[in-house]
């Protein structure tokens, strides 16, 4: 959580202000805790009201389309112990890790909730009415001091994509793991802009190369003129986009290579998207040795005609699935003819390569269903086809 949240946020610092205690998680809900309710016994309960984020960037934006909030108590009801009328949508709900609702409320007004803090008082007022008839010392307002998480959140700011989807609880399959990416060209660069967007702890980039005119125009955003002048290099200047969103992003302005391939003992997962070779079979080899899971991608394109045709490919190597690695990847050297600029990149189908790696990783993690657990993927251009293969089991 982001302490300052509250504190930017006036309609949040109103309900601070006010007595009621608030918490915001790094997964974008706001949590108001101790709110009373009359439960079918006629007794007087505390739970939470819990609701999605909207935030444009430190401070709340005004929840126009979310009237919805969720409930962690049991079915609340009237000082009589009949449940309250049209307003419990029944289902559990798992939020986020520690944080499960047991329905959720909806009360959609005839505007908007100007902000958080009428949305959140609407809620508690309603059930806090009936708890007061049987207990007049029943209240939502306890003055105490909600200390905030010292836990600091993987991303700058917090991600309110993900709750506002209703997907907290799976991404949270990601937190907490270190990730390298060898080899930050096209198909590199978007990895990072896609894996950047979840809650891994540490990604850490290994390139030697200057970020130059041609990596501008297959890599995602754009690079003013004056950045490319200095020629920085492409790892420092990918972690200067991305570190505004992403905390523990770690730039390594180098190679790896035979002599420091060890810098890669120890990652949660690799993204090998980096030239074939002798290298590249070293490091395929230590990986395989360190019992370590990696994915390795390739962009073969060729001119044909007025044309162009390729393949994307997709490898994955884990400890339960090795043995058509040595089938799958090329490790012979760079021949005379096979010059660099002749390696046709098209930041489109880089996009395309990096989008299926990430989603072959979210799925060895549990975020998408993997039915067919394929270890290859092979998308041909001509034709639009996909190809799975090397399964599993």
């Amino acid at each position: 959580m982001s302490p300052a949240l509250p504190s930017r946020s006036p309609d949040l610092q109103q309900l601070r202000n006010e007595g009621y205690e608030i918490a915001v998680t790094d997964r974008g809900h706001l949590v108001l805790r101790h709110v009373p309710y009359v439960n079918r016994q006629r007794q007087v309960g505390y739970a939470e009201i819990i609701s999605k984020l909207t935030m444009a960037g430190e401070v709340t934006a005004i929840p126009v389309t979310d009237h919805v909030v969720f409930w962690t108590g049991e079915t609340p009801c009237d000082q009589h112990g009949v449940p309250l009328p049209n307003m419990v949508n029944p289902g559990q709900h798992q939020l986020e890790p520690g944080l499960t609702a047991s329905c959720s409320f909806s009360c959609k007004p005839e505007t908007p909730y100007a902000d958080y803090y009428v949305k959140m008082t609407t809620y508690v007022a309603m059930l806090e009415g009936p708890a007061q008839v049987i207990d007049p010392t029943a209240t939502a307002r306890t003055y105490r001091v909600v200390e905030d998480e010292d836990v600091e959140s993987p991303f700058v700011y917090p991600d309110t994509a993900s709750s506002q989807a209703g997907i907290a609880a799976l991404t949270d399959r990601l937190r907490g793991q270190r990730l390298a990416i060898v080899g930050l060209g096209g198909t590199g660069s978007y990895i990072l802009d896609l894996v950047a967007k979840t809650p891994v702890k540490e990604i850490h980039l290994f390139d030697a190369d200057d970020f130059l005119s041609h990596n501008a125009f297959r890599a995602p955003g754009a690079a003013p003129v004056a950045v490319l002048n200095t020629r920085p290099k492409k790892v420092t200047r990918l972690a200067e986009i991305y570190s505004v969103q992403k905390r523990g992003i770690e730039p390594h302005p180098y190679a790896i290579t035979a002599n420091n391939v060890e810098e890669l003992r120890g990652f949660d997962f690799v993204f090998l998207s980096m030239e074939g070779g002798t290298v590249k079979r070293c490091i395929v080899e230590q990986l395989t040795k360190w019992g370590m899971s990696f994915i390795d991608v390739g962009l073969g394109l060729k001119q044909n005609n007025d044309l162009l045709t390729g393949v994307l490919r997709i490898t994955t190597s884990t400890p339960a699935k090795r043995d058509h690695i040595a089938s799958r990847l090329d490790f012979s050297d760079p021949g005379p003819d096979d010059i660099y600029d002749e390696n046709i990149q098209i930041a489109d189908l880089n996009a395309l390569n990096a989008a299926l790696a990430v989603v072959k990783w979210k799925k060895m993690n549990g975020v998408y269903a993997d039915l067919e657990r394929e270890c290859f993927t092979a998308y041909t251009l001509d034709g639009n086809h996909i190809v799975n293969e090397d399964l599993a089991r």
